[in-house]
């Protein structure tokens, strides 16, 4: 558990230099008049972004998982019942009972 969250701040802080990166080769590039230069550099900041969007993502994940997981050592028979449920719904949906000659 406390390498995914190492792993996590990694992917941030890597995420947050890759943007960072990525706005120097924009400025450089506006400054310049290097368009190549300039569109790279808002490659990078968006790829920046993006991976800290997707760490945030992970680590919300990782909360929902540890309540589910929580919910169900707490509740065991409240869960296998609504597992039960969602079970025969599915099946209810998938396989349909027709009409029979």
């Amino acid at each position: 558990m406390a390498d995914d969250k190492l792993k996590t701040v990694a992917n941030k802080v890597e995420g947050i230099a890759d943007e960072a990166k990525g706005r120097l080769k924009d400025a450089a590039g506006g400054l310049t008049g290097d368009l190549g230069l300039q569109a790279e550099g808002k490659f990078d900041q968006f790829s920046g972004m993006a991976q800290q969007e997707f760490a945030d993502l992970y680590e919300e994940g990782e909360g929902v998982v540890e309540k589910a997981v929580t919910f169900v050592r707490d509740k065991p028979l409240l869960s296998l019942g609504i597992v039960s449920v969602f079970g025969l719904l599915v099946g209810w949906l998938v396989f349909p009972r027709g009409k029979r000659s």
